[in-house]
Order: structure tokens, then C-alpha cells, then sequence
């Protein structure tokens, strides 16, 4: 690592793995020696800073007061002995203030993790002198059997059992413990006999957090026994914990490994999408077919095969299940890399680094460097309004060819170019560090670029996307409210910069006769003019379009597409030269559809952007017909929904009046089964009529029968005919039409081409 405190951390110890409270006044840390793990133990001195140094009267466990340069609010640092003694502390000022720990105004931070407190002290980081593949990683899939009567497992209900523990290594260790051949006690004691054996960094897992380990956790529960899988044997442990990633908010329960760090693939999924928009699902087999890594003659199963399979050929269950973990390595494989480089520079854990927001990583490197540097952390300042991206429709319908040009980092080269940072950052961290990422990220690019080997490229790939990412959270960093520099003034100049470049890169090229379809803050999509439909044309258009934006603002082609469909803003569907589909926005990719609209919607859309419009209509037909002559199979008209809230909890606030009747809580109801919060329930609609109550004619999946099909028809031909009629406008336009905020005002009204 280069010799920067700022970005690295000022202690860099080779070789550190993982760290964990070890009694009340010491760390262990593990460190990677050779191809040894040995393990140390370091001082931890508990921190906390207080704006008042009057919140401390009536402490007697202070061992130090240090006061801070600078004028930033919080300049006492008050240090302790142990953490006990801590926490303690944090408590007596909660009490005194009459304000929490996470509160944006409390006179006092305390940060509760040991191992963060121990990091930003020391400026040590993990994987010094390390490269991904040296990280010893296993990943770990279960298999279980759910009772009769019920759709998905439950750990808590006694007919359920784990069948299968598969574990696949990245030193290519692989076993498969079988629950034709073991009891499941047996199965949990010989998984944490090779967890200790094997001895892996990092345990991972295809949506391992809020599945695998507490199935696990509550089976060995029941059993009375401990999943003892630390490095000396110290028991799993979990806690309640939430995560939010874009809009949503998910609730887990966080397993802590001593001496070993868990990596959930799921998670790492969505984080990939955040950026990437175009993974099809967050499953697994979705997700290793997208990254490549799905291997050709891996086995698949369907979930609702399992019990028969257990039964009567438990050797292709079995392999099922190993396929799993070997999967889930792969997956990990591509998407770990750049949080293997970020905890390299962050003072978080690895397990920690994906699991933390982007601004709370700015943050934390701020609050490091002025601590190392002795300065007073300031308090967040005050939100105020901030004017969002451009974002624009120009035209709606199928546009082709379609070329899409982005200004590469456009925020932060607008802050660097600019120097626009936090009017509360006295020592001028925040500029210094993102322009050290930034000119270390050109440099591991031109490192990618000159790299002879695969390896070399591979890492070089993983460690610049690892800065690409902190680098676009600096913008995101002034505008979060708990963020200590934050900087809403600040951030509301960038996005105003910000649209006026775009706003000139959107008048360039409609000068150049280019057709601007949409607009998404740092980057158009446009059909090209005449002129510009060939290698050199597009340079060309490249170089005149970059003469606009002048110095420091760096214009990039960055894709071709055969066609595009555009929907609404921010919903379009892509055409790529190797024929794959790409939708974008939630319009297109709503997880809230029937499998079988979003199947039709695919290849509706396939169909439009292939230029077969007139194949559509026929293949709504064809929906249609399967609907009416009952040939569609339950598992594409069913639906899954998760029950957020216990039974009693739905009947309470129905019984209030504070919630409408949903269909899956009703069914559960009905089903007279032990249902929990975290259940999904799988149902259909039967009855007759378009207009039925869901909630009253819905029916278990389980229930529907083939032989005697009993689907409403006419509800899911309307569901059908609905999805077209949304579409129908689009189909009958040939090209693009301006932009328009509102449906045609008679959908029904005489068109060229017709359903029937």
C-alpha cells in the first residue's frame, strides 16, 4: 500500500485478518504469517467524545481527558480502561442529555462497536500485503425439509429439519453432510467440526444472514447444542439488525464469528445492482448465470421437488445442494474483491464494509484522519433543500440505433474541478482524499490496462472499482444528515453544476442531429446523426461534445445498443449487439408482478425491440388462449408474499380498522398452521369475474390441482389484457414520439394493429 495515512490508515501491520473484543480491555487480532494464523492481542482504549465536558460530572471511570484543536463541536476526547467502563460512560450521558447515542444532536458521540473504536485509533486496516485469492474462504448451503402442508421452512416447527449442509472451499475443499446418513445433530456437530478443521477467513453464503445461519442457529437451539465455529471454538452469535440499500430496508440478523467474517452473496447482489441495474433476480442460480460463473452440468432442483427427492434419489439432491455452495464461492468470487480493497482503507472489518452505508464509510474516514491529527470533530449541520440530477424523457417508443455517453465521475470531478467541500472541513480532508482516490484509482486503471496476466488485470479490476465506489460517495456524503462535515449548501451547488453540464451535452448533440431519448443525471442516451453511426464518426462526436464541457469534466462513450425502448423516466428496456435484454427502472422489473407478466413483458418487449411488432399482438393472443383453456401451471399465476407481521399483530390492526385484508394473512388464517413473521405464502385467485376480492377468493398454490384446475380465468386474462393495454400505444407507434406525460386519452379508440 502507498505510504498515505489518509487513505490507508497510518499503521500498516501486514497481514491482519480479523479482529474481536477479547475481555474488557484487549483486542485479538489474527494475522495471516506465511501460511500460518497466528493471533495477537492488542490494547483497546474506549473512546468517546463529548461536546460539554460538564456531561462527565459525576464520572469516576474517565482515565483521560484530551482537549482537541480546532472548533469543531465535539473537542473533549474522554478515554477508559475498559469497554464495560465505556459503555458506562455512554449511558451516563445518555441520561445526562436526555438524548441517544445515534441522535444527530446528542452532546456526545460513542461508537459501539470495539473492533471500529479499535481501527480508527490505531489506523490499522485489514489484508495489508494481501491479495484476494490469499483470503481463505468456504462457503456453506442448506438443504431442508419443510413440514407437510406448508410452502417454505420454518426452523421453529418441529416437522422441519435441516437434510443437507454442503460446503465448497476456495482451496478446493468440498463435502456434502447428508441427512439420509445422519441424524441432524450429527449433521450440525460434523459442520463445525470442518468449519474449525478447514479454518476459513471468511464464511459465505447465498442469503446466509437471514436463512442459513438462523435455521441453523434455531435447529441447534432446539437440540441444546452450540454451533461452536470461532477460531477457538467460541459459539455463533447473532443479533436483530437492519440494512438499507437504495429505498428499502431490510431486516436480518447480523451472525458474529470470532476471528472470521460472514459475507452474504444475496447482499452483495443488490449491492452490484445498485450500479449495474440489470441483474434479472437476487437468486442465486439468476445471479451465476448473469456473472458467467454458472457451470454447465450443475445441478438443478425444484424447491418444491425437495421432499420426494430426499426420499427417493437423495444423490441428486445432494449434488444439487453442493452445486450450491460451489456456486455461491463463484459468485463471491466476482463480486468480494472490491470490499476485500475497500477494507484495506476503511477502519471497518471486512464482514462490516458491505454492511455499512457509503457515507458512513466518508465519514469514518474523516473522523480517522482528524483524530490522528489531534482535531475537534465537528457536529452535522443543519438539511437543507437540495436540487436533484437531471432526469428527462425526450421521446417515448423504440429508438435504434441508440449510442449512451456518461461524464465519467461527474459529481466528484465537479467537486475536484470546483473545490467544492464542506464549509466545516478546517483541515481540507475531504478535498485531499478524494482527489488521492481518484488519482490512485487512474493509476491501478493504467496498471489493469498494462497487466500480461488475467490475475494481475482481475485484481487491478477489483481494486479500482473499490475506489470508483467511495469516490461517488463523497456527493452522497454533504447531503447525509448525520454525516459530521455534511454540507447541504455544498451539495445543492454540485447538482446545479451538475445540470448545467448535462444541459450543454443534451444542446450539443441535438445541434450535431443526434435524438436525444433520455437524460439520467450524468449521461444521455440519443440516437446518433448520420454521420455518426461509425467508429470514427463516434470519435468525432466524442471530441466535439468533450470541447463543451472544458477541463476536468471527462465525456465517455460508454455503450452501443442495437435498440432501446423508452418507457417512462428512468424505465426503458435495452437491446445490447449480443441480444440481451436489459430492463431497467421499476416499471419493467416490479418483483410485484405475476412470473407470468413478467414473462410476457420480456418478450413483448424482446419482440418490439427486435423490430417483430407484429408478432405481439398474436403472442398476447396466445396468453390469453392458455389462460381460457386452463394450460398455464400454477407456478406462473401464483404469487409470494412474505408475511411481515405475526397473525396476531394482521387481526389486531385489522380489528382497529388500520389495514385493508391481505390475501396471504387471510390464507394463513384459514390454514389453522403455525405461520411466523418471515413465512411466505404462495396463492392464487379462483372464483369467477374480473372484479373478485382477492383477499376472499385467494387459495393456497399447495391446493391447486391439475386435474380439476379451479383459476379465476377471467381475472387473469384481465391481469393479461392489462399489461397490454399499457403497452399497446408503444407497439402501434413505429419509432418515437415526443414525450408525453399522460396515456393517449382513448386507449380504445380504432388503431392499426388490434388484440383480435
Amino acid at each position: 500500500m502507498p505510504d498515505n495515512p489518509r487513505v490507508f490508515g497510518a499503521d500498516q501491520a501486514p497481514g491482519l485478518l480479523a479482529f474481536h473484543l477479547h475481555g474488557e480491555s484487549q483486542v485479538q487480532v489474527y494475522r495471516r504469517r506465511g501460511d500460518a494464523t497466528v493471533t495477537e492481542r492488542a490494547l483497546l482504549s474506549p473512546f468517546l467524545l463529548v461536546a460539554d465536558p460538564r456531561l462527565l460530572d459525576g464520572l469516576s471511570s474517565v482515565r483521560d481527558v484530551h482537549v482537541l484543536e480546532g472548533s469543531g463541536a465535539f473537542r473533549w476526547l474522554v478515554s477508559f480502561a475498559t469497554w464495560p467502563e465505556g459503555l458506562r460512560a455512554r449511558d451516563h450521558c445518555r441520561e445526562t442529555s436526555g438524548r441517544g447515542p445515534g441522535s444527530p444532536d446528542a452532546p456526545y458521540r460513542f461508537i459501539n462497536d470495539p473492533v471500529h473504536q479499535y481501527l480508527l485509533r490505531s489506523g490499522c486496516t485489514s489484508f495489508v500485503d494481501l491479495v484476494f485469492p490469499d483470503v481463505r474462504r468456504l462457503a456453506l448451503d442448506i438443504e431442508v425439509l419443510t413440514g407437510d402442508g406448508f410452502d417454505f421452512p420454518s426452523a421453529a416447527r418441529a416437522s422441519d429439519r435441516v437434510i443437507a449442509i454442503s460446503l465448497a472451499d476456495s482451496r478446493g475443499f468440498t463435502a456434502v453432510l447428508r441427512g439420509d446418513r445422519l441424524s441432524e445433530i450429527e449433521l450440525l456437530e460434523e459442520c463445525a467440526r470442518l468449519i474449525r478443521e478447514r479454518d476459513p477467513d471468511v464464511i459465505e453464503g447465498h442469503n446466509i444472514f437471514r436463512f442459513d445461519l438462523e435455521y441453523l442457529a434455531e435447529r441447534a437451539r432446539r437440540h441444546g447444542a452450540t454451533l461452536a465455529w470461532g477460531r477457538a471454538g467460541e459459539p455463533l452469535r447473532g443479533e436483530p439488525a437492519l440494512l438499507k440499500i437504495a429505498e428499502r430496508t431490510i431486516g436480518y440478523r447480523r451472525y458474529q464469528i470470532a476471528g472470521r467474517h460472514v459475507i452474504d452473496t444475496w447482499i452483495l447482489a443488490q449491492l452490484y445492482d445498485l450500479a449495474a441495474r440489470d441483474l434479472p433476480s437476487f437468486g442465486l442460480k439468476d445471479v451465476a448465470r448473469h456473472l458467467g460463473v454458472a457451470a454447465p452440468d450443475r445441478t438443478y432442483v425444484d424447491p418444491a421437488d425437495i421432499s420426494r427427492l430426499f426420499a427417493h434419489d437423495a444423490d441428486r439432491l445432494m449434488a444439487y445442494a453442493l452445486d450450491d455452495a460451489l456456486e455461491a464461492l463463484a459468485v463471491s468470487a466476482v463480486l468480494s474483491p472490491p470490499f476485500f480493497t475497500q477494507a484495506q482503507i476503511l477502519p471497518f472489518d471486512y464482514q462490516s464494509v458491505p454492511l455499512r452505508g457509503t457515507a458512513r464509510k466518508v465519514d469514518a474516514l474523516l473522523i480517522r484522519e482528524y483524530l490522528r491529527s489531534g482535531y475537534a470533530i465537528p457536529a452535522p449541520g443543519p438539511p437543507g433543500p437540495i436540487g436533484g440530477g437531471l432526469t428527462a424523457v425526450h421521446h417515448q417508443g423504440v429508438a435504434r440505433p441508440v449510442l449512451h455517453v456518461d461524464v465519467t465521475s461527474l459529481y466528484p470531478s465537479i467537486m475536484v474541478t470546483r473545490k467544492i467541500a464542506p464549509a466545516s472541513d478546517h483541515l481540507g480532508v475531504f478535498g485531499e482524499l478524494l482527489r488521492d482516490l481518484r488519482d490512485y484509482r487512474v493509476a491501478l486503471k493504467e496498471c489493469m490496462a498494462a497487466s500480461a496476466s488475467q490475475a494481475e488485470r482481475a485484481h487491478f479490476q477489483a481494486c479500482q472499482h473499490a475506489f470508483k465506489l467511495l469516490i461517488n460517495s463523497f456527493y452522497g456524503y454533504l447531503g447525509f444528515g448525520p454525516g459530521h462535515w455534511n454540507d447541504f449548501t455544498a451539495a445543492d451547488g454540485v447538482t446545479a453544476a451538475g445540470r448545467s453540464i448535462v444541459s450543454a451535452l443534451v444542446e450539443g448533440l441535438s445541434a450535431r442531429g443526434a435524438t436525444v431519448v433520455e437524460v439520467d443525471t450524468d449521461g444521455v442516451y440519443f440516437v446518433p446523426p448520420a454521420d455518426a453511426r461509425d467508429d470514427a464518426g463516434e470519435a468525432r462526436l466524442v471530441a466535439e461534445l468533450q470541447a463543451i464541457l472544458g477541463p476536468g469534466i471527462q465525456l465517455e462513450l460508454d455503450s452501443r445498443y442495437e435498440a432501446m425502448f423508452s418507457y417512462r423516466r428512468k424505465n426503458y428496456a435495452l437491446l445490447a449487439a449480443s441480444g440481451r435484454l436489459i430492463l431497467r427502472g421499476s416499471g419493467l422489473r416490479s418483483r410485484g408482478l405475476e412470473p407470468f407478466q413478467r414473462l410476457l413483458m420480456q418478450e413483448l418487449l424482446r419482440l418490439l425491440l427486435t423490430g417483430e411488432r407484429g408478432a405481439i399482438p398474436g403472442l398476447v393472443r396466445l396468453w390469453t388462449s392458455d389462460f381460457v383453456a386452463r394450460r398455464v401451471p400454477v407456478r406462473l399465476f401464483a404469487r409470494n408474499d412474505t408475511l411481515h407481521d405475526s397473525l396476531e399483530t394482521y387481526c389486531e390492526q385489522r380489528a382497529r380498522g388500520l389495514r385493508d385484508p391481505a390475501a396471504a394473512y387471510e390464507l394463513a388464517l384459514r390454514d389453522g398452521r403455525e405461520y411466523r413473521p418471515g413465512d411466505q405464502v404462495s396463492y392464487y385467485v379462483t372464483g369467477r369475474g374480473r372484479d373478485v376480492t382477492v383477499s376472499e377468493a385467494a387459495k393456497l398454490a399447495r391446493d391447486w390441482s391439475p386435474a380439476a384446475p379451479d383459476e379465476n380465468t377471467d381475472y387473469y386474462v384481465n391481469r393479461t389484457e392489462e399489461l397490454w393495454k399499457r403497452f399497446r400505444p408503444f407497439v402501434e407507434l413505429d419509432g418515437l414520439r415526443p414525450y408525453r406525460n399522460e396515456p393517449p386519452e382513448d386507449p380504445d379508440a380504432p388503431r392499426q394493429l388490434t388484440l383480435l
